[in-house]
């Protein structure tokens, strides 16, 4: 199993909180897609097993048109082994989609759409500077469902400063009613050199309050279940069938080929990633030069990112394995958290209990080598 990446570095307009590599100008579009083509036919033998996910992201890929969607998708199947039933996601924007444009999304291979909506409430997107709005939020869905993709995730964000409990779970609420099979639900964050940080740092927004967020995701982990979502991973809920197959890989250890700016790949071994300037991307591989930094990654680096990726997923950790592969045993330093309720050891799995959800990122870290 193997799975591709490809950034696409646009945006019609910059969202506050977002740190994402892209640009508001599309001056350069044309040039970044007919590049990418040429990366991927310079990176074919990064994976020769056979590719059972593409996932197409951003930026804000709804924006590309249907030349640019086939171009890509051709250049993928020119130069890879692309599995029949392959899942092709690519990440769209409610204001992107309308039916014209999902006919044109599955004529060039797309079966999958991860929508970025955020909030059904008109307050939140003005709050975030989205580009659409809620009647759109509402709309989008709809018309994916009625022309043929029924396949939908949505990205929903919580512990902005003006969102109730009540609102919140309105948007958990209006997702279920709405059919959607998968729900990507994130709390906020303010992360550096953004606008968002900016505006705090200004005093122009509030700042956020992570206890908020904390009980915000507290309610969504108990709705999502009595609505019959399986919580997969940290931050990703799915009805039974509809787990993400690419980010699931993510999370397994599988390769994966980043192309693009910005993009990142890994092959179990090594990690590297394209340089975040569209420009400089350009004139590399103009050049017929990658323009990657490698990092090759130490067995405790390997170790550490197993714990960090596998103890987001319902599954957690698998003593067998990892002692197997790196001859360390993480139960020890475990059993703090099992006397205290935020871990469970059962079947030879380390897992996460919902209240060790709260402090991920602290448990895994304190299992590191």
């Amino acid at each position: 199993m193997a799975g591709i990446y490809l950034h696409i570095p646009f945006c019609k307009k910059a969202c506050y909180y977002c740190n994402f590599h892209f640009s508001t100008s599309l001056q350069l579009k044309d040039e970044i897609i007919k590049t990418i083509v040429q990366e991927i036919a310079l990176q074919k033998n990064y994976i020769t097993e056979t590719v059972n996910t593409v996932y197409i992201g951003g930026g804000t890929p709804s924006l590309l048109n249907h030349e640019d969607l086939q171009l890509l998708n051709r250049a993928l199947e020119q130069n890879f082994k692309l599995e029949k039933d392959i899942e092709f996601t690519l990440e769209a924007n409610p204001d992107d989609i309308s039916p014209i444009k999902i006919q044109e999304w599955k004529a060039a291979g797309i079966n999958r759409l991860s929508i970025g909506i955020q909030s059904f409430w008109q307050k939140d997107l003005e709050w975030m500077n989205r580009a659409h709005n809620a009647t759109q939020a509402l709309q989008c869905i709809a018309d994916a469902q009625e022309n043929g993709i029924d396949n939908l995730s949505i990205d929903l964000i919580y512990g902005t400063p003006d969102l109730s409990d009540a609102d919140w779970l309105e948007n958990i609420h209006i997702a279920q009613n709405a059919g959607i099979s998968h729900l990507s639900c994130y709390a906020l964050t303010v992360e550096p050199h953004t606008a968002l940080e900016k505006m705090i740092l200004q005093k122009k927004k509030a700042p956020v309050d992570a206890n908020k967020a904390a009980a915000q995701f507290e309610l969504l982990m108990s709705t999502a279940a009595d609505m019959g979502f399986e919580h997969y991973e940290i931050s990703n809920f799915a009805k039974p069938g509809y787990r993400s197959k690419h980010n699931s890989a993510y999370w397994q250890g599988k390769p994966y080929l980043g192309l693009g700016p910005s993009a990142h790949s890994y092959n179990g071994i090594s990690r590297q990633w394209n340089i975040a300037n569209n420009a400089l991307y350009i004139k590399s591989l103009a050049q017929k030069t990658l323009p990657i930094e490698t990092e090759i990654l130490t067995p405790r680096q390997q170790y550490n990112e197993y714990i960090m990726t596998r103890l987001r997923t319902i599954e957690g950790i698998d003593l067998q394995k990892i002692v197997a592969d790196f001859g360390y045993n993480p139960l020890p330093a475990a059993l703090k958290y099992i006397d205290q309720q935020l871990m469970e050891h059962a079947h030879g799995f380390l897992k996460l209990t919902n209240a060790g959800k709260l402090r991920a990122d602290g448990i895994a870290s304190d299992l590191f080598q």
